[in-house]
């Protein structure tokens, strides 16, 4: 690749649990197929990137310090490989990218001022997406989770947070009954749009074909499994550190299934960036906090600590 030479960026790192600072970090060179990357949004995940902040990650492939988070990366193509088919100026999403040679692990990898990704990880999106670009792969998460074989539309959403809401907002955008979803946080439970929000308290229903839990607290399985219809099933959508564990009896008298909600896939992201461009599904109000790069060890720790915190975004465009 002929044109411009990136040697480093400036990027987020974790270099211990709770130790995170911006740094500079290497860069490692483009191939015909890379495409390099100037990052104008990056989002911070209050999952898995949390886990990691907080050393409470299981064991997983590639995982270390210091490490590069994020998963959840917009911008613009600055320079782009003879065999990628794309051109500079071109706005795309990035889950996340592994290119800072050796001395800095990529697991994710997308919380940087620049990328260089190879062209099959990234998706062409709308440069008027703006900041909400970066929700991309939590629409995509949403969406697989309701995808795919022998899979019903959430009746009962457990978590108003952005997946829960990505996953009425999608419920509602396939025709499908408006979905009752749980909260306990009285401030979580506005912005609800066409559907209702409600404490379980206040729920009576003992009947429900579908719940989908986007919360990731396994130890609510039993009082999901008893609000199932007989036959119905739970999707576990969440991500869950501990054993997950139930109580027979009340399974068995239900028949309940249990379905586990893997990663998106490239289709999902695809499928899901058309549904935004058509206006079928909106990304709007899920953003509530957003913060320069400089800033990231407060952000990051806003994003983790403060329920009022749905998504932050942090803005590399200075970086």
């Amino acid at each position: 690749m002929q044109g411009l030479n990136f040697a480093e960026t400036s990027a987020v790192v974790l270099n211990a649990p709770e130790d995170l600072s911006l740094q500079a970090v290497p860069l490692t060179a483009p191939g015909p197929r890379d495409l390099v990357i100037k990052v104008d949004s990056s989002g911070i995940s209050t999952g898995t990137e949390k886990l990691f902040y907080c050393g409470k990650m299981p064991p997983f492939p590639g995982m270390g310090y210091p490490l590069v988070p994020g998963y959840e990366s917009a911008g613009e193509v600055i320079e782009a490989g003879a065999e990628t088919g794309m051109k500079p100026g071109d706005h795309v999403f990035v889950p996340g990218a592994n290119c800072y040679g050796d001395e800095v692990k990529g697991l994710f990898g997308g919380a940087a001022a620049m990328l260089v990704s190879d062209v099959d990880r990234v998706t062409r999106i709308d440069r008027g997406h703006g900041r909400e670009g970066a929700l991309l792969a939590l629409a995509a998460t949403a969406r697989h989770a309701m995808a795919g074989l022998n899979t019903a539309l959430p009746e009962l959403i457990v978590g108003h947070g952005v997946l829960g809401r990505l996953l009425a907002r999608l419920t509602i955008a396939a025709g499908g009954p408006a979905p009752t979803v749980w909260e306990i946080d009285a401030d979580r439970s506005h912005g609800a749009e066409g559907y209702s929000v409600i404490h379980p308290d206040a729920d009576e229903r003992r009947d429900y074909t579908a719940i989908y839990d986007a919360s990731g607290n396994g130890k609510l399985l039993d009082s999901l499994i008893m609000r199932l219809a007989k036959g119905g099933e739970v999707c576990l959508a969440g991500f869950y550190t501990e054993p997950l564990q139930f109580a027979f009896p009340p399974a068995f008298l239900k028949e309940a299934r249990m379905r586990v909600a893997a990663e998106w896939t490239p289709a999902d992201l695809i499928a899901t960036r058309d549904l935004v461009e058509s206006g079928a599904l909106s990304l709007g109000g899920l953003i509530t906090h957003e913060a320069k790069a400089a800033d990231a060890a407060k952000a990051y720790r806003t994003a983790f600590d403060d329920p009022a915190c749905l998504k932050m975004i942090l803005d590399w465009r200075d970086a």
